[in-house]
This record gives C-alpha cells, sequence and structure tokens, in this order.
C-alpha cells in the first residue's frame, strides 16, 4: 500500500513555530481522513488532531488555540501549522490514513501510518 509522507519537522526555541505536512498520492481525491498522533521518548502515543473528508476539524485540549489542521485537496495534502510550540511539544509526529470511505479504504487500508518528522522545541 502506498503509505503517507511526513515533512516539516525541526527544531524551534520555545514560542516558535512550524508547519508540518502529510501527503501521499489520492489522499483527498479518494475522501480520507487524516490523524496527527505524537510520541515523546518515555511517554505514550497521544492523539493530537484529526480532520475529516469533508473537512471538520478536532483537537486535543493540550493544543488547542495552538495549533490549526487543514487540507489542500489540490495537493493531496493535510497540514499542521503549531503556533506558540512548547517544550512539552517535543516529540515526534505521525500522521495516519484514516478509510473513512469505501474508496479511501480501497486505496489505502488500515493502520497506514508515515515514517514521522521529530519537532523538537527549547526553552
Amino acid at each position: 500500500q502506498v503509505q503517507p509522507v511526513e515533512s516539516g519537522g525541526g527544531s524551534v526555541q520555545a514560542g516558535g513555530s512550524l508547519r508540518l505536512s502529510c501527503t501521499a498520492p489520492g489522499l483527498t481525491s479518494n475522501s480520507c481522513g487524516i490523524t496527527w498522533h505524537r510520541q515523546a521518548a518515555g511517554k505514550q502515543r497521544e492523539w493530537v488532531s484529526s480532520i475529516g473528508s469533508a473537512g471538520t476539524t478536532i483537537y486535543a485540549d493540550s493544543v488547542k488555540g495552538r495549533f490549526t489542521i487543514s487540507q489542500d485537496k489540490a495537493k493531496d495534502t493535510v497540514y499542521l501549522q503549531m503556533n506558540s510550540l512548547k517544550p512539552e511539544d517535543t516529540a515526534m509526529y505521525s500522521c495516519k490514513i484514516d478509510p473513512t470511505s469505501s474508496i479511501c479504504f480501497r486505496k489505502f487500508g488500515r493502520d497506514n501510518w508515515g515514517q514521522g518528522t521529530q519537532v523538537t522545541v527549547s526553552s
């Protein structure tokens, strides 16, 4: 199966911003949703944000007001804009394709994760 690819991670100081991308051919044209997760060293993976195939968005309490998820259908890309970053945001960020439609499931299957992109926020 074709896997999504993340990009945009890096090292920033507290208060800075980064924009992560998650893309795959046919990601939006096949009516897929996308979920962002993160996993910090020594901690369990946690859900961060999701966007549905119709554009509905939802956020974890820890990032509300700071992160924004969006999609560009023309580019088959979902973005996670991260502002006012904190050291506790440091983690490996991964995106997963949500097969919320039959056409998306046929294209991407289930449990389809990208390899992740590292975000490091220094104080």
